[in-house]
């Protein structure tokens, strides 16, 4: 069997190459593969656009972070330690889970001194549903989306560790959702995106990772088996489906019962003249003068 890859531009690589304004894009991943490095994928990426990111970070601390961006130049990336004490039990807790709204947000990217607004990360929105309820945090996300100092907003979520209904409600605000899972032939992504006009695009594709975090997008495999083209589907079969030559004559000059032969065309076109005669018997009243005698009328 050969199967054919090729490498092209893919809804997951125009993704990487910029979000749409007030975009709000998730990476679905669960327990059996992490997509924390595409995620680090998309905020190289935007470092490179020389775009500044903000990184609220509850699974990682700042120095995993930056070792794992340091190709990038990351003078523009702004680092918010929601790792070492999420839940605010000491003193000199960075950020905690209950400062996760639009004010104390909005705060954070104003810490940089940019014209455009930032890209705001977040690298386990499961963290904050664990501690948060659900309408705050979509309150939260649907006030960053609508403008501000904000511009583009990227979570990951953990979709394992939540009801399908939870993960649904998000998904449903987000205008990008990125599904991706191990597979045979190599990692894949699931992409719906939402275009302004309403448009709903869908992709699904197979990428790989490099050391240095650029994305590889493929197209989905295409498979191509020569044998299955020249197999024959009625070869095993108890009973023939096709005609010899001399059947197939037998057929042919077999008188179909709804078919007409010429000659009974022309016997069913003959004209021909007839009468009914009628032959009363002794019970008949019948009188030739009023024929309508018998009638009560």
């Amino acid at each position: 069997m050969l199967i054919s890859f090729s490498i092209c531009s893919t809804m997951l690589h125009d993704m990487l190459h910029g979000l749409d304004a007030g975009g709000f894009l998730i990476i679905q991943d669960s327990c059996s593969y992490s997509g924390r490095r595409l995620l680090w994928s998309f905020v190289k990426a935007a470092l490179n656009r020389a775009e500044v990111v903000h990184v609220l970070s509850f699974e990682a601390s700042e120095d995993e972070v930056k070792n794992g961006l340091k190709e990038s130049p990351i003078e523009r990336l702004h680092f918010h330690n929601a790792y070492s004490d999420p839940l605010g039990w000491t003193d000199h807790a960075g950020f905690t889970v209950d400062q996760f709204c639009v004010e104390k947000v909005a705060q954070l990217a104003k810490q940089s001194s940019q014209v455009k607004p930032s890209v705001f990360v977040i690298d386990s929105l499961s963290w904050v549903l664990r501690h948060v309820g659900l309408p705050a945090v979509c309150k939260t996300l649907q006030q960053l989306k609508n403008g501000g100092s904000v511009g583009n907003i990227i979570s990951l979520l953990h979709s394992d560790m939540h009801p399908r209904g939870m993960v649904g409600s998000l998904c449903h605000l987000a205008t990008s959702v990125i599904t991706v899972a191990g597979g045979l032939r190599g990692d894949q992504a699931k992409t719906t995106r939402r275009l302004k006009s309403g448009k709903v695009l869908q992709d699904e594709e197979i990428f790989s990772i490099k050391d240095d975090l650029t994305v590889l997008g493929q197209s989905k495999p295409s498979r191509f088996d020569p044998q299955e083209q020249e197999a024959d589907p009625t070869a095993n079969l108890t009973f023939n489906l096709r005609l010899s030559d001399s059947e197939r004559e037998d057929k042919e000059k077999l008188a179909l019962p709804f078919v007409f032969s010429k000659d009974k065309k022309a016997a069913l076109l003959h004209k021909s003249s007839g009468r009914i005669a009628y032959e009363p018997d002794a019970n008949d009243d019948y009188d030739e003068e009023d024929p309508d005698d018998d009638l009560d009328v």
